[in-house]
């Protein structure tokens, strides 16, 4: 609940502002955050990784499993390239996207898990899975940072990552959280949410 409040937060009040300042067209980034939006989606859809589906359902897909724990490893990947791209923005901007970024990775890492140990069972593969997968945003921030990028096409990828987040928590981490009615979860969001909006106006004085 905490992650999803920070989550689109982050999208709406940092990524995105950033993206339409160096893009200069709202509507071009309107287009390219919904475009993120639909990627992601079927992405996620295409390797079946959406973690609620129904055992029965995830094992009528033989690619489930090792394929699963690699494309959520990928998925891993890009959101620590998120992180580097951010910080070429500012580190305020980094470390917001670093903190949505790592606590929705602690789910993948679960996940991927998950996926090795109801395919096959084994345990090894699941930890060596569960390693790669978390070493994986590392290494995309250390790619991230070590791009040269146009302020133009810099804009372009956070218009993209917008979507991605926005994805992230309204199809994914909230509708989970909130699965069973709570007044706690409904705080955690909202304090998650609250939270990257004052540091935001903060840094915007």
């Amino acid at each position: 609940a905490l992650t999803g409040g920070v989550v689109v937060a982050v999208a709406l009040f940092e990524v995105l502002p950033e993206a339409i300042e160096a893009l200069g067209d709202p509507r071009d980034v309107g287009l390219l955050v919904g475009a993120g939006f639909v990627f992601f989606f079927l992405a996620e859809r295409l390797l079946v990784l959406h973690h609620r589906d129904d055992a029965e359902q995830v094992h009528a897909h033989a690619r489930v499993g090792g394929l699963g724990a690699a494309g959520l490893s990928l998925h891993s990947f890009i959101d620590g390239l998120g992180i580097g791209l951010a910080f070429d923005i500012s580190t305020e901007t980094g470390l917001l996207v670093f903190f949505a970024v790592i606590s929705h990775d602690f789910a993948d890492g679960l996940n991927t898990v998950g996926f090795v140990l109801r395919q096959s069972g084994d345990r090894k593969a699941a930890l060596r899975w569960l390693s790669i997968d978390a070493i994986a945003p590392l290494v995309g921030a250390i790619v991230g940072t070590s791009l040269s990028v146009s302020e133009h096409t810099l804009g372009g990828l956070l218009a993209v990552y917008a979507g991605f987040f926005l994805f992230m928590g309204a199809t994914d981490l909230l509708p989970h959280a909130h699965e069973h009615p709570s007044a706690k979860r409904v705080g955690l969001t909202l304090a998650g949410f609250g939270a990257v909006l004052l540091i935001s106006l903060a840094a915007g004085r």
